[in-house]
């Protein structure tokens, strides 16, 4: 919530800055996708609290397949057998490196299942509705942060103990960090809009599972953290699959189609 509020706050500073402009829609048109990211926020981690961190880490994982059903589904897009046969290591990577902690009960599943398709519905929608409106990340994020905020304004208090907030000593040092983890958010908010809006849902998974293997990699070049050797073999098998899926999109963006003028054979490429 703090930190759609801040993202609010750096839009207003950006807009003022003509960094972008303001593009007048009906806030109506909005509001769906408002809600599906509270329920994205709420679910996941939910999601969290009543699953294990494997459970948790194979369900978010099935994010990336979902993106593709629902789109293939609602918008009538059609994925290429290669790139879905990208998907089999990507899953394969991640169920190896948690299979230890993966457990689940009816409630866990039941958040998880519900956190994926909100999940991805939200992830398709920003896609979309940077196309439909034709707008840029920072144009769609300006209606959709504060809208966002304001509701988890009212979800919050119910499911979190927000009492502590008010009653925990706040030193200058915790309101320093409120401050950058708000002024981090924004540029990772707009950043996932800019992948989503640019690229593909799909292909911001793809970014996701590849934080993934980063963070595990990290660890264990800067703090000297052991892995263990199904974390070797799943982070394996996820970069694999991603740069197989890397691979492909490259491929399919450097398609030549023939296209005739003067008699003359002239190279389009396919975006």
């Amino acid at each position: 919530m703090i930190h759609f509020f801040m993202t609010f706050i750096g839009l207003i500073i950006c807009e003022k800055l003509d960094v972008f402009c303001v593009k007048s829609i009906d806030i109506k048109e909005m509001v769906f996708i408002a809600m599906t990211f509270c329920g994205f926020v709420v679910l996941t981690n939910l999601s969290l609290a009543h699953n294990t961190v494997g459970t948790y880490q194979v369900a978010k994982m099935l994010t990336t397949p979902c993106v593709i059903v629902m789109q293939m589904i609602f918008y009538r897009k059609h994925f290429g057998i290669l790139v879905k046969l990208t998907l089999i290591p990507i899953t394969l990577g991640v169920i190896v490196n948690f299979y230890y902690d993966i457990q689940f009960n009816v409630i866990g599943t039941i958040y998880a299942t519900l956190g994926v398709f909100v999940t991805s519905l939200y992830q398709v929608m920003i896609n979309r509705k940077q196309k439909e409106f034709q707008m840029d990340p920072m144009q769609l994020l300006f209606y959709q942060a504060p809208l966002s905020a304001v509701m988890l304004l009212i979800v919050v208090p119910i499911l979190e103990p927000v009492g502590q907030t008010f009653t925990h000593k706040w030193s200058l040092l915790d309101m320093i960090m409120v401050i950058l983890s708000g002024v981090v958010a924004f540029f990772v908010n707009l950043t996932s809009y800019w992948i989503i809006g640019k690229t593909s849902p799909l292909t911001y998974n793809m970014v996701g599972h590849s934080k993934f293997c980063l963070l595990l990699l990290g660890g264990s070049l800067l703090f000297h953290e052991i892995l263990a050797i199904n974390q070797v073999i799943g982070i394996t098998l996820t970069l694999v699959g991603i740069i197989l899926y890397a691979h492909v999109k490259m491929k399919d963006n450097q398609t030549i189609i023939p296209e005739f003028e003067d008699g003359e054979t002239k190279p389009l490429y396919k975006v």
